[in-house]
């Protein structure tokens, strides 16, 4: 897949300078010295020589093979460039220049003159404003980073940040871990991220992709094309830009749009990606995914010489939901056999200080021999007696050839250096602090749970009407802020099967009492508004109305309010409903996410919403398994199981609207902007949605 990029049989470097400070000539001699072994050209019109190659007048002067073209030329020039590739033949292309669509209209208008040449000769891009891609193992280097480049290794890296690219590089030659391969995305005026990823992991050298993100150009390809990534290799990211400064900070860079980050979250949920929450366990995941087998289970054993270490280890395993391991009678027993009297062999295995390789790697036996232990974590501070490398040495042999995953808290600096360094040669993942190897135990346990699971299949409704959906929505008169009066978003939730009350609306005295006998008391009765959604802030709402003058004076009361909040008289308009019983009242709503397309929103409703920050957020429409578990990411969620005196709530009754307003987001996403249920009143024996709102999505 993209042979032409990634795997080409000539290379030309179009730019390239024999000025040492120019990126022209970082590029021509990282491609020299990668030990890149397919045909190799410049291109310069000033004529000369450069590392032993000599610098041709143009495109056309290049002799075949040439699959990749390395463009280090102004931006301007670009377009003519891109040109001459597609008539020389030339298959791909690495825009290195900035001054695109991240420079404004003039910029982006320039991006789409290049993307329209490349497609015409069927070209394909990476960049602009990419610093290039490298591949240890092939080996290629088309970056003007500054050398050494990476220690060939088995982690793919995909950036969208060329800068984080160049630190990365020298950060995990410090480290002692090397990359497979390195691609900095640039812009993705064609390329996109979901495409290099696909890509990546076909790579026989490469066991786990990271990926640094700024936004995702086409959310559902992306979260497609990561799906069937995730089947065959683990992904780990990081995204960035979850605040809104950190957002408009994003849209300056790249030009991506970084979407809620509610939805990145969500995205990766469905897609399989493993988030993290910094560059840092980034990597820490992605090495212990190389590295490591997968464990059966979450439960641990801490292996460890310090009581201190120990207990740090317990709680970071709490933090990140993992389990102690309960050791098996004669795996203590054979513990106590090896250690002092004073050791303690329950979990965590605290050998004591004078602990040294002999006691490490026998007690190491033991724990990975038990049948109840499905990983460990060994912490070892600087052993008094021996040096943290001996004992290594002898933790080394049986780490290789372990069927269970283990990772070495190895706490310290200089004193510990040696026994890293060996660690890391032998492919055993390291970290300072047992809160970092409780981490990577946990990347470890959730690919694990990913591998086998069936796909969730999206759940389809019956009993819709998607046409009448429609016809009311194009019909419907349009509020301020683009909602539409409640009765029309009622009508268009009941077209999905929505549980619904009875409701009326009225206009007159006469016509609020004759509804209020035929649908019984006792009442609510609300401002019926496109241009007030809010109705309770205005005091829109009255409740419990019982008798005939309670809702004549409710009405009077409502009415004026809604004029005093500049309701034309002519389009006064009020809705009248029956009390609901008590439930549990909860939110569940859809919007449109600019790169993911329909959200389903869910959580606790009523007079909570505004004061708890308990929702959960997934790509609509559902899977049954992922409508389980947005219910189980929230606190609300655990009321609608019985305890405490509160009986079991209709689960499946719920979730049977969660999908119908999915489906109702996703048949609509050209006419709703976002609408919701607020409260949807949940019962032991189904639920009633009491207020919907919707907004129509605005012109662009």
């Amino acid at each position: 897949m993209l042979e032409s990029l990634l795997a080409p049989k000539g290379v030309v470097v179009v730019g390239a300078s024999r000025n040492a400070t120019k990126l022209g000539y970082g590029a021509a001699r990282n491609l020299v010295v990668s030990g890149y072994t397919g045909a190799v050209n410049f291109v310069n019109p000033g004529g000369g020589e450069l590392f032993g190659h000599p610098l041709l007048p143009d495109l056309a002067s290049v002799p075949d093979p040439v699959d990749l073209a390395v463009v280090l030329v102004p931006a301007t020039a670009v377009p003519q460039v891109l040109e001459d590739c597609g008539q020389r033949g030339v298959r791909a292309a690495i825009i290195g220049a900035g001054g695109f669509r991240e420079k404004g209209p003039a910029g982006a208008e320039l991006e789409a003159q290049c993307l329209a040449i490349a497609q015409r000769h069927g070209l394909r891009v990476l960049g602009p404003n990419s610093i290039g891609y490298l591949d240890t193992h092939l080996p290629i280097d088309t970056s003007f980073l500054p050398l050494p480049g990476p220690i060939p290794g088995d982690i793919a890296f995909l950036s969208h940040s060329g800068a984080i690219c160049e630190a990365v590089i020298d950060w995990a030659r410090g480290q002692g871990f090397g990359l497979s391969r390195l691609v900095s995305l640039g812009n993705q005026m064609d390329l996109t991220e979901g495409e290099l990823l696909s890509a990546s992991v076909q790579d026989p050298n490469t066991q786990v992709v990271a990926m640094y993100l700024e936004g995702v150009g086409d959310g559902r390809s992306f979260v497609e094309q990561a799906e069937r990534a995730v089947q065959s290799k683990p992904v780990v990211a990081i995204k960035v830009g979850k605040s809104k400064r950190g957002g408009q900070a994003v849209a300056s860079h790249t030009g991506a749009l970084a979407g809620a980050d509610a939805a990145y979250q969500a995205a990766f949920r469905r897609a399989g990606v493993l988030r993290a929450a910094s560059s840092e366990e980034m990597f820490d995941w992605s090495r212990a995914l190389a590295w490591c087998p997968l464990p059966a289970g979450r439960r641990v054993a801490i292996l460890t010489n310090a009581g201190g270490p120990g207990a740090i280890a317990v709680d970071a395993l709490d933090d990140v939901a993992l389990e102690m391991a309960d050791l098996q009678p004669h795996s203590r027993t054979a513990l106590a056999e090896l250690l002092p009297a004073e050791a303690s062999t329950a979990n965590p295995v605290d050998m004591l200080a004078s602990a040294g390789p002999t006691e490490y790697a026998a007690c190491l036996a033991v724990l990975l021999a038990d049948p109840g232990v499905d990983s460990v974590m060994i912490i070892l501070p600087p052993p008094p007696m021996t040096t943290a490398a001996e004992v290594v040495s002898a933790l080394i042999p049986q780490a290789k050839v372990a069927s269970k995953p283990i990772v070495v808290a190895l706490m310290g600096e200089e004193l510990i250096a040696h026994a890293a360094q060996l660690l890391r040669q032998a492919k055993v993942p390291d970290y300072r602090f047992p809160e970092r190897a409780a981490s990577a135990l946990l990347a470890l346990s959730r690919r694990a749970e990913q591998i086998g699971i069936e796909a969730d299949v999206v759940v389809s409704v019956d009993g819709t009407n998607q046409e009448t959906a429609r016809n009311l929505l194009t019909q419907a008169a349009v509020g301020r802020d683009g909602f539409v009066a409640p009765q029309v978003a009622s009508q268009v939730a009941a077209c999905y099967g929505l549980p619904l009350p009875p409701e009326a609306v009225v206009r007159t005295v006469a016509q609020v009492l004759a509804a209020a006998d035929e649908l019984g008391y006792p009442l609510a009765l609300k401002l019926a508004s496109a241009d007030l959604p809010h109705k309770a802030d205005l005091g829109g709402i009255m409740l419990d109305l019982a008798k005939p003058a309670e809702v004549a004076d409710a009405f009077d009361q409502v009415s004026r309010r809604g004029l005093e909040a500049g309701i034309d008289s002519a389009d006064l308009a009020l809705m009248l409903q029956p009390m609901a019983r008590p439930g549990l009242e909860l939110l569940v709503g859809a919007r449109q996410d600019a790169q993911f397309g329909p959200l389903l929103v869910f959580g606790a409703g009523g007079a909570e919403v505004e004061t708890l920050d308990d929702i959960s957020v997934g790509l609509a429409p559902l899977g049954e398994r992922e409508a389980q578990s947005l219910i189980d990411a929230t606190r609300v969620g655990r009321r609608l199981t019985p305890g405490r005196g509160r009986p079991a709530l209709d689960r499946q009754a719920l979730i049977d609207c969660m999908h119908r307003l999915a489906w109702l987001a996703s048949d609509l996403a050209d006419l709703v902007d976002e609408v919701e249920i607020n409260p949807l009143r949940v019962y032991p024996d189904g639920c009633l949605a009491l207020d919907v709102r919707l907004r129509l999505a605005q012109p662009a």
